[in-house]
């Protein structure tokens, strides 16, 4: 489980980089790295947004219990 928390936080903030990085620069670096409107494009996408999801399993766990105790759960 802790692989997966991790692995889907990773994608998460990769998310959240590339939204930054289109804000700021007007540069989308997932549609430079695997063009435009391509399956693998969707595919990161999607992992990305399913990654955003399941780290609000964490989020709200630690909102409950603490955030120390939370983390100790893993």
């Amino acid at each position: 489980m802790k692989t997966l928390n991790l692995i889907t936080l990773i994608l998460a903030i990769i998310g959240g980089l590339n939204w930054g990085l289109i804000a700021l620069a007007d540069f989308n670096l997932v549609t430079a790295l695997f063009g435009d409107d391509t399956t693998l494009t969707n595919i990161v996408y999607g992992l990305v947004g399913l990654s955003s999801l399941y780290q609000l399993i964490p989020f709200f766990r630690a909102m409950q219990v603490g955030e120390v105790r939370a983390e100790s759960a893993h």
